[in-house]
């Protein structure tokens, strides 16, 4: 007999004139693994907040085994057996793993935090579900799968039996994804029930038993995993045939168009964040660094772009010395730039999608003529960009600050690669977007690497790193461990670099 461990009926959220879930029901037997996909802005995120308690339904009702619950906030959730694990971990990093998993929940002896019986019962708890941790590591230290795992043990220790992963291998290498999914199929067998929320084809193929399919707000199709592929859920997903596979010639690189010559960036104490990096970039080529996030590739990439100055070493573009030119000297110099964090770097939340798709560039013809903005090319610009790269929003008048995080994203790629620079700088181009708009913006990459230009891609996607890249450098603990020809260049050998493993090694 089938156990319906979470319903939903009827779920209906507005905001504004936005209708975010239209009458979705989702139903959630005990035990399984529960995949939810979508498009940016399909309903997905709204609908795990109404079910975690941080948003509540206009219409509608949740009910957890048989029983109709009404969640005034998370801890309503969390007080009937559910834990959600976000893609930005909420985490203290200046605690201990036993520290943080207890917090607000401490073993006592009267008054007293009894220090002894949490680490034990941490321990315990890591032991039970195979997630090795250390109680006393200090948080901030832990590379990012282990961190994953404190978020993992959280939710247990509040004995979830429901548990939400919202993009849970967003930044794991390959042997990290591994290791959690083993952990899913543990609780899983163990009775506990997980919602597994993500982008990538590839996870829900290999550890869900059903999906949910969201489309403009609405359930549009159900399917059991080992009954369906990862095509029919695209087509589900987008209404359309969406190639899986990126088509390039091999790659003709020209002359050196971004340059980094033995650069440094330091830190506070100890080893540098960044230590003595040297690469380049070709015309007509795609360079791939792939690497654990916190080995210095976002310190490296500021450095290439302007943000950040260096402690050594120089910044060539086209050949010209650019170490002490800032942002916008750069950006004429012929770099265009992607950011990994697009909400506060990539873009300004409060101004409009016109105003966000000129800047950088709104000083120059076609948006400017004489010192003098041309209001009405950046409307015509904005909207021509809107339909080609698929933005949903209400029109070019509003501010992006409006968007799903994958419709801001297509946003800063939509600027980014509209004009034509010398150098492109793309870091985490596809995170949180979905299957339609990555093969869009993996499609508009490679036109960039044909049409001459240099491209450094930074993914902790291992997938778009091989599937985009003419060469691939592994960053580890600031510095480059391989520079690996993509012919020779698979996902086990670039996970293991990735972990610190020289290449003799892998």
């Amino acid at each position: 007999m089938t156990v319906l461990e979470l319903e939903a009926t009827g779920i209906v959220k507005r905001y504004g004139g936005l209708l975010a879930n239209d009458r979705v029901d989702l139903f959630v037997e005990r035990g399984e693994i529960h995949a939810i996909m979508g498009e940016n802005g399909a309903g997905k995120s709204t609908l795990m907040s109404i079910l975690y308690g941080l948003q509540r339904p206009d219409e509608g009702c949740v009910r957890l085994r048989g029983e109709e619950v009404h969640f005034r906030s998370a801890l309503d959730a969390i007080a009937r057996g559910m834990g959600m694990v976000h893609q930005a971990f909420k985490l203290f990093n200046s605690l201990s793993v036993w520290e943080n998993i207890v917090y607000g929940a401490e073993p006592r002896r009267g008054a007293v935090i009894d220090r002894r019986a949490a680490r034990r019962n941490v321990a315990n708890l890591a032991e039970r579900h195979r997630l090795a941790v250390d109680p006393d590591a200090i948080v901030g230290k832990l590379s990012v799968g282990v961190r994953q795992r404190v978020e993992v043990l959280k939710a247990l220790y509040r004995e979830a039996q429901i548990l939400i992963l919202d993009e849970p291998t967003a930044v794991l290498t390959p042997q990290e994804r591994d290791g959690l999914f083993g952990v899913i199929r543990h609780l899983a067998a163990e009775g506990r029930t997980v919602l597994f929320v993500t982008h990538k084809l590839h996870e829900v193929m290999a550890v869900t038993d059903r999906v949910t399919v969201l489309r403009d707000g609405r359930v549009v199709e159900r399917m059991k995993t080992g009954e369906t592929t990862a095509r029919e859920i695209v087509r589900a997903m987008t209404g359309r045939s969406v190639s899986l596979k990126i088509e390039k010639a091999s790659a003709q690189p020209g002359a050196p168009l971004l340059e980094a010559i033995d650069v440094t960036i330091a830190s506070l104490g100890g080893r540098p964040l960044v230590d003595k990096v040297t690469l380049k970039v070709r015309a007509q080529e795609i360079v791939g660094i792939a690497g654990v996030a916190g080995n210095g590739q976002s310190e490296l990439v500021e450095a290439l772009v302007g943000l950040r100055a260096l402690d050594g070493g120089r910044v060539l573009v086209g050949g010209v010395d650019v170490t002490g030119a800032d942002v916008a000297a750069r950006r004429e110099a012929g770099v265009a730039y992607i950011p990994e964090d697009r909400a506060t770097v990539g873009a300004a939340l409060g101004a409009s999608a016109t105003d966000n798709l000129a800047m950088g560039f709104h000083r120059r013809p076609p948006l400017a003529h004489g010192g003098l903005i041309d209001a009405a090319a950046m409307a015509s610009r904005a909207r021509a960009l809107i339909v080609k790269f698929g933005v949903k929003i209400a029109s070019e008048r509003a501010p992006v600050g409006s968007l799903s995080g994958g419709n801001l994203q297509k946003v800063v790629v939509a600027r980014e690669l509209s004009h034509e620079a010398l150098v492109l700088v793309a870091e985490q181009p596809t995170r949180g977007v979905d299957v339609g708009a990555t093969e869009f913006i993996h499609n508009q990459l490679v036109a960039e690497r044909d049409a001459g230009r240099a491209v450094l891609l930074v993914s902790a996607e291992l997938n778009e790193i091989l599937a985009l890249s003419d060469r691939i450098l592994v960053m580890y603990e600031g510095r480059i461990l391989a520079d690996v020809p993509r012919e020779q260049a698979n996902e086990e050998t670039l996970g293991l670099l990735m972990a610190g493993r020289a290449p003799e090694a892998a």
